[in-house]
């Protein structure tokens, strides 16, 4: 499958659980305004991913809308790409799923069972191959990319999918994930961003950012992997590892860590606004930047 044309090189990774959905829509569009190319969410406990990917496309004109991810637990894979084929089949050329096998906790508050990652992401894309084309015939499907951290399921990228989305990743990990998909497969990275000059506050949102991640086995192997050690994985992380994978600072050093990524390999680099709290709007900081970033390749 062709990767599909991002209006620009820079998207926005909002956790908008806690925003009322017409305000995300309202956003939604104006961030297509500001000339982000694409809008990125979570599924963890707040909204339904599909649902939501259909509110902001038909809220939008020319925006990707992409699932930073979809959990898989979440839904059958039948469900899974008759409802990708659907959202394509309404707004071509604009969604773009994004799955991934989650985590322990977070399956077993599904009342899931977390077992065998690799065979489980493996068996639900076999099963989506074999839905039939009748599902919305004509319209193809999304393009998938997998939460990939760790060489197998980045191998799983380049085999079964259409390419790999990193989160809490370096620009060091990028490169590597390039190598490991290949050339023409898909890389969409998450970058943090703390929109500030100064250190102390920039520290403190990017720990609070990694608080939970830090307690979770699949970021914790991805850390040790690019290089960090154990006393880096301490809660919320060491200020080390935060400052490798939060970036703070002027302007131009918030474009130079997006243009890493870029340089690095990746397609279209998704920026998270951090603020002091989760609910903190990322809408003023994504304005402020914005001129900047589209300027970013």
């Amino acid at each position: 499958m062709a990767t599909p044309p991002f209006p620009s090189a820079v998207g926005v990774w909002w956790t908008s659980d806690t925003f009322p959905i017409t305000e995300v829509r309202h956003a939604a569009g104006e961030l297509e305004e500001l000339g982000y190319g694409s809008l990125w969410f979570g599924e963890a406990a707040g909204k339904e991913a599909l649902t939501q990917a259909g509110a902001l496309l038909a809220a939008t004109q020319r925006l990707r809308v992409g699932t930073g991810i979809a959990n898989i637990h979440a839904r059958d894979a039948m469900a899974a790409e008759a409802g990708g084929r659907t959202l394509l089949a309404q707004h071509p050329g604009r969604f773009l799923l994004g799955l991934g096998v989650s985590h322990g906790p977070l399956v077993q508050h599904r009342s899931g069972t977390y077992e065998k990652p690799l065979a489980t992401m493996r068996d639900y894309l076999a099963r989506m191959d074999a839905v039939s084309d009748k599902i919305e015939p004509g319209s193809g499907r999304p393009p998938r990319l997998l939460a990939a951290l760790g060489p197998k399921m980045l191998e799983l990228s380049r085999t079964a999918a259409d390419g790999a989305h990193p989160y809490l990743v370096t620009p060091e990990q990028t490169a590597r994930t390039r190598e490991a998909v290949g050339p023409d497969k898909m890389v969409v990275v998450e970058q943090g961003i703390a929109v500030t000059t100064d250190r102390e506050t920039a520290l403190r949102r990017a720990h609070t950012h990694l608080d939970t991640y830090s307690t979770l086995p699949n970021y914790r192997n991805s850390w040790l992997r690019q290089g960090f050690t154990e006393d880096d994985l301490a809660r919320g992380g060491s200020d080390r590892l935060a400052e490798a994978l939060v970036v703070w600072g002027r302007t131009e050093d918030i474009v130079a860590r997006v243009r890493a990524h870029l340089d690095a390999g990746a397609d279209h680099v998704l920026v998270q606004v951090l603020g002091d709290k989760q609910t903190d709007d990322p809408r003023p900081a994504l304005r402020e930047l914005a001129p900047a970033l589209a300027a970013a390749p």
